[in-house]
């Protein structure tokens, strides 16, 4: 049985429906994210043949790097996506799923750019950069 997983901006303009298994969530302290979010991000990913997405134009994308753009709601200004342009996995900022998720944080990434405002106190694996043992982007 293959699990559904909805989701939306904040002010609804953009929706998503995901079919299938989400990656655990993990949190990326890195600079980009702190600076787009405000704080870090916590994403999942999902394989784009699994991803529809539903907009009212409303969709703007930017790309942050050679490599990879950042989804977000031009009208409300919710990030929601974060897309390596080569892989076939996007990224989806979990905040942005209706409850119940279900999902669960397992690891927190690019700890070296943090922020120095606070403190990461759960316990849960904290890797420099990223971990050999996940793709940012993919399962």
């Amino acid at each position: 049985m293959s699990e559904t997983h909805t989701g939306s901006c904040l002010c609804g303009s953009v929706r998503f429906r995901i079919t299938g298994v989400l990656r655990e969530v993990v949190a990326c302290h890195c600079t980009q994210c702190r600076k787009q979010s405000g704080h870090y991000y916590a994403a999942t990913n999902a394989a784009d043949e699994n991803l529809n997405i539903e907009d009212d134009g409303s969709l703007a994308w930017y790309q942050s790097s050679n490599d990879a753009k950042r989804g977000f709601c031009s009208a409300c200004g919710s990030a929601l996506f974060w897309k390596l342009d080569s892989d076939p996995f996007t990224s989806v900022l979990a905040g942005s799923f209706d409850k119940p998720t279900g999902l669960k944080l397992s690891r927190h990434i690019f700890v070296s750019d943090k922020g120095d405002y606070y403190e990461i106190g759960d316990g849960l694996p904290q890797h420099e950069k990223t971990s050999s043992s996940i793709r940012v982007s993919g399962s």
